[in-house]
């Protein structure tokens, strides 16, 4: 049992760390970049861009912690507003060192912080994560309609638009689709009895119960606001980020802020980045700055894509990092003043307040 769990924890933390210092290196040693790269690059960037970009993450925390409440209420969980957003704040910092941890961890404060059952508020977070999956995949579809042009023409300047169109029109790969169909009817209209089926129907039927619950709670359209007004912000911080570079003047209509094209630019950058962050790395680093430079690579930009992806992700994982230890006095100092829920409040100091 314990070379089991030994495992376990070797493929949940050491994987997602060991992607990332090993992307990492590969970032540096196929670009030849080196750490002075950087720090010219944080000399010559007009850095009030990357301090709005950073400003504008903080919007989204808070816009996520109250799309969180209204699903919170649903299910009569009802904490301050300080607390979800100190959730929030300690979800991604955590998140850095132990990826996917700060989930759980969040999960089981409000629980604590609401005297709820644990499971409850878990089933809400994994709504919640599940929101964020189906806006990627909707921002990606989008994101292929409005570059489809763009994409096409790098695939065929690497030689890969052939093998592409080999790969979509291959006979094995309909079959394959095919059966996985079938599988998946199979799995979920059968009546099998398999013990391991019957946890994957349950867990599936679980999740999606989960999700369709938002359609049903008080205040689904709010929620749908504030779903668009995160990623609204995490667009917007990505964007804005590249004014701080040279790309903006260096190269025409790509990154104008008044032309529609510099707008799809980014966001086609920000979609890559987006399901990069799906990767288990740590807060992203890693699977992130490779995303980043490959999409800015199909509208041919190659120079200093790797210093400006490793300055954007390097000031973000600084500010997570800075609200973590908030987070952590936050919650410090919440303990001592917050009396447990169900006891009586304690009599005030006579002495206080007397003059």
């Amino acid at each position: 049992m314990g070379i089991k769990k030994a495992i376990k924890a070797v493929v949940k933390y050491g994987l997602p760390l060991a992607i990332s210092i090993g992307l990492c290196y590969y970032l540096f040693t196929s670009s030849n970049m080196k750490w002075s790269d950087i720090v010219e690059g944080l000399r010559t960037y007009n850095m009030w861009w990357i301090a709005l970009a950073m400003f504008i993450s903080i919007f989204s925390h808070f816009f996520r912690a109250m799309r969180w409440r209204i699903q919170l209420r649903e299910i009569d969980v009802n904490v301050p507003m300080s607390s979800l957003v100190n959730s929030i704040f300690g979800t991604y910092a955590i998140n850095l060192v132990f990826p996917r941890l700060g989930e759980v961890w969040r999960c089981g404060y409000i629980a604590n912080r609401s005297k709820k059952p644990f499971s409850n508020v878990f089933g809400s977070m994994v709504a919640d994560r599940l929101a964020d999956t189906a806006t990627v995949l909707v921002l990606l579809i989008l994101a292929l309609f409005l570059a489809f042009g763009a994409i096409k023409q790098y695939l065929v300047n690497v030689n890969a638009y052939d093998s592409f169109v080999g790969i979509l029109s291959s006979p094995w790969l309909w079959i394959g689709f095919a059966v996985f169909v079938g599988l998946i009817v199979w799995l979920f209209a059968g009546k099998s009895k398999n013990k391991f089926v019957t946890k994957i129907r349950e867990t599936v039927k679980g999740l999606w119960d989960g999700f369709a619950a938002i359609g049903r709670m008080k205040g689904k359209w709010k929620w749908l606001g504030l779903t668009v007004a995160i990623w609204g912000c995490y667009f917007t911080q990505l964007y804005v980020a590249f004014f701080a570079t040279s790309f903006v003047t260096d190269s025409g209509e790509i990154f104008n802020f008044a032309c529609p094209s510099g707008v799809v630019t980014a966001f086609v950058v920000f979609v890559c980045s987006s399901i990069a962050m799906g990767v288990p790395a740590n807060g992203g680093i890693g699977p992130w700055q490779w995303a980043v430079i490959l999409a800015m690579g199909i509208y041919g930009m190659h120079e200093g894509t790797g210093v400006f992806a490793n300055i954007v992700l390097g000031t973000q994982t600084l500010l997570l990092i800075v609200l973590g230890i908030y987070t952590a006095i936050a919650i410090t100092f919440e303990k001592k003043l917050v009396a447990p829920a169900g006891d009586p409040p304690t009599a005030p100091d006579k002495n206080i307040g007397d003059n």
